[in-house]
């Protein structure tokens, strides 16, 4: 190592015209092994060509070399160079020990654009050579977790885990955790995610480990969890959310409203949480401050349907006529307007009887909702009132459809 120090002087100095004169010096030197190593250390600094041009200089000194190839394919690879590394890696020789390497670095590349078919293939050839090499099913695992297929990932990853916990710096309980949960597979996952505690709690592994502990209703577990994780990261903003969601589900709903409203303590500016904040101060039967939630979660954004949709509810519930037709013109002025305002709107006009705009609105609602029997009720009765027999009578048919088992509506007719 101690020869290669010039060249690693060279390059932390940024000397591209001293270090290209040492390489080509040093390749003419019968020392074949510590060029070997120059190659390795070129690559760890990303001085990609010039490792490819060591490792070509001893292709050509040792042609039968196999895995020289590999190497120089693996490096043109990284500059997108993939006939160059495909003419390489396809002209390793079957009989080489190192042929199953040159299928795994050839099924990362066909991974990589998307062939997993091929990528497969490949891989299944490999352990065909070496079935018990840990890497290949290691790799078998991650292209069938890549193609949806967990269960099958699973039972590859699990008969590794006996052998070792971990595999080229990966975590082996923890991916097989990330496996079960993409899979929906929560209860399987969770004694993967608590091996993968016992070595490193992280606000990560934390926050998907109290996910999949929710998805089962282990509600008690997945708060000890989350609490853990933003003593850890009060800023894992997400944590606040599924929190809250956890204690909402053991009816806490104090609590759900606290650790909501310590999430927009740490982010003011997302949506969500105002919305799930008005949601549970309605189930608190805290009316003005959902109120209050919700406007903040239109003002953040003003297409935001589902906060609308719950504001104009409450608004009509409440017959807080004037403050659901002056949300309306607010939205309006935001060039946003939505249909499933209507009715509300609707409703609301006929209250504060000013019948024209009810009408209007009436009318509108009515092109979408010919299938909502209490809408159309309300309806029949609006018009009737109003003196518009005929159109009432188009309703009715209507309605005689939708509850034929309704006398009132056919002694209407």
């Amino acid at each position: 190592m101690e020869k290669l120090e010039p060249f690693i002087e060279a390059i932390e100095q940024g000397n591209m015209e001293k270090l290209n004169d040492m390489i080509d010096s040093f390749l003419i030197e019968p020392d074949s092994e510590t060029q070997y190593e120059l190659a390795d250390v070129l690559t760890q600094y990303g001085y990609t060509e010039e490792a490819i041009k060591v490792l070509a200089h001893l292709q050509f000194l040792f042609p039968e070399e196999s895995q020289l190839k590999i190497d120089q394919a693996q490096l043109f690879l990284e500059m997108d160079k993939e006939d160059e590394a495909l003419n390489l890696l396809t002209s390793v020789e079957k009989s080489s020990e190192v042929y199953p390497q040159a299928l795994l670095t050839l099924a990362d590349y066909y991974q990589m654009i998307g062939l997993y078919e091929v990528a497969e293939q490949k891989i299944d050839e490999a352990i065909a050579i070496m079935p018990n090499e840990s890497l290949l099913l290691y790799a078998k695992g991650e292209i069938l977790f890549e193609t949806g297929r967990y269960l099958e990932a699973a039972r590859v990853l699990e008969n590794l885990l006996p052998l070792q916990d971990s595999i080229q710096g990966v975590d082996l309980p923890l991916k097989l955790a990330e496996i079960y949960s993409a899979g929906a597979a929560y209860e399987e996952a969770i004694p993967y995610y608590a091996e993968a505690l016992k070595k490193e709690v992280s606000p990560d592994v934390l926050f998907h480990a109290a996910y999949a502990s929710f998805q089962v209703q282990h509600y008690d577990t997945a708060v000890n969890q989350l609490e853990n994780l933003l003593e850890i990261d009060p800023d894992y903003f997400s944590g606040y959310m599924l929190l809250a969601e956890t204690y909402s589900m053991l009816e806490k709903n104090a609590e759900a409203l606290k650790a909501i409203t310590n999430g927009i303590a740490r982010d003011e500016f997302e949506k969500e949480y105002y919305l799930f904040a008005g949601k549970i101060s309605l189930k608190m039967g805290k009316v003005k401050e959902a109120e209050s939630f919700l406007q903040e979660a239109i003002a953040l954004d003003p297409e935001y349907m589902d906060a609308i949709f719950i504001l104009s509810s409450l608004f009509s519930k409440e017959e807080k006529d004037e403050e659901l037709i002056e949300l309306y013109e607010t939205l309006k002025n935001e060039h946003f307007e939505w249909s499933s305002m209507y009715p509300f709107l609707a409703d609301a006009f006929n209250r504060l009887e000013i019948y024209e705009k009810a009408y209007e609105f009436y009318k509108l609602a009515y092109t979408e909702l010919k299938d909502d029997a209490q809408f159309l009720g309300k309806y029949v009765y609006f018009l009737l009132e109003e003196g518009k027999r005929e159109e009432a009578l188009e309703v009715i048919g209507l309605l005689q459809e939708l509850e034929p088992e309704n006398s009132t509506w056919f002694e209407m007719t």
